[in-house]
């Protein structure tokens, strides 16, 4: 009898998702990272929301055009927006500080570290994770960062992380799990069942135009469900030039090609051809009530 009851609680939980299931619906969540990061992001992130597919956004607190970013984020309503925590500083000439007292978080200089862990580019001492960093400094860091976004953006619904940095031990991961819950931006799209779409090609000897028809061929290939697709758009300017480091080069050219696939008319026909319902991340809170069984 107890098992059969717990069956019926797990059929209930999920009741929602068979629903959802048998309506053959493709949702796509086309994610837009690090506005904030640079005025060349900044643009190209309105851009693919305006003329483009994207539906939410992520912003850089610590990052030198964060408050161009409000302000051109409050004078966007529809684009849903993130909190992208952020505690490293990985580009070679453009760094960030934290927004709070955190020093076990930065080098000598006063910077982020470059990178979490360590680099095969780069010597010790260039990783967080190799320093002795303090749990509690993530999380004061990770509040002022939420809290700063909070008062200037009415409309933030969710966290997410650069470059990994709420998962780098299992007590960061739990602590900013609780921090999502306190001021309400928990939406975790694995607990939804929500899957990556997968890679487009990202080869440097492709050319843009192979970018989106390889773009178009991994749209035609979902499956009904619920899906994310996270890249970084930019315009390729002279401000980008300054960005880069060991292993990544020619930036401003390659999140050029982001922006161009994200508002390609191309890709608009075939996201309309397949009919794929382009959702956010508060679509996402504003629809299911009811999460999943684990």
């Amino acid at each position: 009898m107890k098992k059969r009851t717990r069956l019926f609680v797990v059929l209930l939980l999920l009741l929602p998702w068979v629903v959802m299931a048998e309506n053959n619906d493709i949702k796509l969540i086309i994610r837009a990272d690090d506005i904030g990061s640079a005025h060349a992001a900044n643009i190209a992130c309105i851009k693919s929301f305006n003329e483009g597919i994207v539906r939410s956004t992520e912003i850089m607190v610590p990052c030198a055009w964060f408050e161009e970013a409000v302000l051109m984020l409050n004078d966007t309503p529809g684009l849903d927006v993130g909190v992208h925590l952020t505690i490293t500083s990985e580009w070679s000439y453009i760094k960030w500080r934290p927004v709070a007292c955190t020093p076990s978080l930065t080098g000598k200089e006063g910077y982020f570290f470059p990178f979490l862990w360590t680099n095969k580019n780069y010597p010790p001492g260039n990783a967080l994770l190799e320093a002795d960093w303090k749990v509690a400094d993530v999380e004061k860091e990770f509040r002022a960062q939420i809290e700063l976004v909070k008062s200037k953006i009415p409309a933030v619904s969710h966290l997410s992380d650069h470059m990994g940095c709420a998962n780098i031990t299992p007590e960061v991961a739990a602590m900013t799990k609780r921090l999502a819950i306190e001021y309400n931006l928990d939406i975790d799209l694995e607990e939804y069942g929500v899957q990556y779409a997968g890679e487009y090609g990202t080869k440097k000897t492709e050319t843009t135009g192979d970018k989106i028809n390889n773009f178009i061929d991994m749209l035609n290939n979902l499956q009904p469900g619920i899906w994310l697709f996270v890249e970084h758009p930019a315009l390729d300017v002279q401000e980008m030039d300054g960005y880069g480091h060991i292993g990544y080069d020619n930036v401003g050219k390659d999140r050029q090609a982001v922006t161009d696939i994200f508002t390609s008319p191309l890709v608009k026909e075939a996201v309309a051809k397949r009919g794929i319902k382009l959702v956010s991340y508060a679509d996402m809170k504003n629809e299911i009530k009811v999460k999943p069984a684990k």
